[in-house]
């Protein structure tokens, strides 16, 4: 495409996250010319704020389970995660000098657990490439002849462009450039979206301002969360969470949150089951429990008996009543299953990611819009969402990088 009697086609990729960035460097590396633009003042800020505590890039299970990871959206993105696993994105991430390793978790992490190695690396790589990076540039949407409009500075400029690609990022974490502000923009150019809702979340509960006051921040470990489903089958999984001053957030809390979101939405609340001591089985907390107590007071019965202090003591006390409080049978049986009713998620704005989005059924197989020809989207303002552990990243590479592939093929063809 980039003889020396044409001029080369010239695409602008709007969004300087991961999936901007991975189809901005396919298209230069297809031969276009690529012009980036990002309303932040500087590139991949959510990318380097989720590498705040460590890296974590992908997750190395096998790929039938990480494609199962991406629930009701797995079949759309199955595909486009078999061309660009997590093995060839470890490979990808190898080549821009920058080792990986596997925790013991499974989650694989640079090798100096910090994003900010990895993106200077890759921002080298692609101005080397050409690509022209433009920051403080806000999308307004289309002028009249088709031309993007920028709000850049004090005034408003205009671009045009042979091929777009958006990657404009959820509703999640408005600081960093996510604000879902361009959900009307398509929505008005007839883009089918689901709406953006809150994903790997916090819940309010609505504790009393005793435990708020005394638990709020509060870690809960070694502890399992159950929730059944709408089959009747009972999840569980064992794991940590927080406490809040509104209610709970957290690795384990997250893992259900799509359920706990979906089960509020229809029912108006969500009940789960917090197994505080999993590695007991009823018996014999209940045998512990029931120990003649003597003169002791029953909190140093429970700390020397089963080893529950703190926060989960604070738990029983806030969540049993009195009587149940006072009687073995019951104290034990909510030990293992302690009924938390969730009232709402946080707001979007909180999520650590953000469901909803450009629903694939408006796309073709190469991310272009059926409503516009030749403008593509990427990453997570499309209809998916997955649990924490590398999956969020990894398809956002995934789909950028097939979007790219997909502008290539489209101006091909042209």
């Amino acid at each position: 495409m980039s003889g020396d009697s044409t001029p080369r086609p010239h695409a602008v990729v709007i969004g300087a996250g991961p999936a901007g960035l991975m189809a901005a460097e396919v298209l230069s590396q297809g031969g276009v010319a690529v012009e980036v633009y990002d309303a932040m003042p500087s590139v991949g800020r959510k990318f380097l704020m989720a590498g705040v505590g460590g890296m974590n890039i992908t997750h190395a299970e096998p790929q039938a389970p990480f494609i199962g990871r991406y629930g009701e959206r797995a079949p759309q993105l199955a595909p486009l995660l078999e061309r660009f696993s997590a093995e060839r994105l470890r490979a990808w991430i190898h080549a821009l000098g920058i080792e990986t390793f596997v925790g013991s978790s499974g989650r694989v992490f640079p090798t100096e657990m910090k994003a900010a190695p990895l993106l200077r690396a890759w921002l080298h790589r692609l101005r080397t490439a050409g690509v022209s990076i433009h920051v403080r540039h806000r999308w307004l949407g289309w002028a009249d002849d088709g031309a993007l409009r920028f709000a850049a500075g004090k005034g408003e400029s205009t671009v045009h462009a042979d091929v777009t690609v958006l990657a404009l990022g959820g509703g999640s974490w408005r600081q960093l450039g996510s604000d879902g502000g361009w959900v009307p923009l398509l929505a008005a150019r007839g883009v089918d979206i689901a709406p953006l809702m809150p994903a790997n979340c916090g819940f309010d509960v609505g504790w009393s301002p005793f435990f708020c006051d005394k638990f709020a921040g509060a870690p809960l470990k070694n502890v399992a969360l159950a929730l059944p489903d709408l089959a009747g089958e009972r999840r569980y999984r064992q794991g940590e969470f927080v406490v809040t001053a509104t209610g709970i957030e957290g690795s384990l809390v997250y893992a259900f949150s799509a359920a706990l979101r979906d089960r509020i939405a229809a029912e108006g609340s969500a009940t789960i089951e917090l197994d505080l001591l999993p590695a007991w089985d009823a018996a014999r907390v209940l045998a512990e429990v029931a120990h003649p107590r003597g003169s002791r007071s029953l909190a140093s019965h429970l700390q020397s008996r089963l080893g529950l202090t703190g926060v989960k003591v604070g738990l029983l006390r806030e969540c049993v009543s009195k009587e149940d409080f006072a009687h073995p049978e019951r104290l034990a049986a909510a030990i293992k299953a302690l009924p938390v009713t969730l009232r709402a998620t946080r707001p979007l704005d909180e999520a650590i990611s953000s469901a909803g989005g450009v629903r694939f059924e408006a796309l073709d197989a190469g991310l272009m819009l059926n409503a516009l020809p030749g403008t593509f989207c990427a990453g997570e303002m499309l209809d998916w969402e997955a649990p924490t552990g590398g999956y969020l990243l990894t398809a956002c590479f995934a789909t950028g990088r097939a979007a790219g592939e997909g502008a290539l093929t489209w101006l091909v063809r042209r």
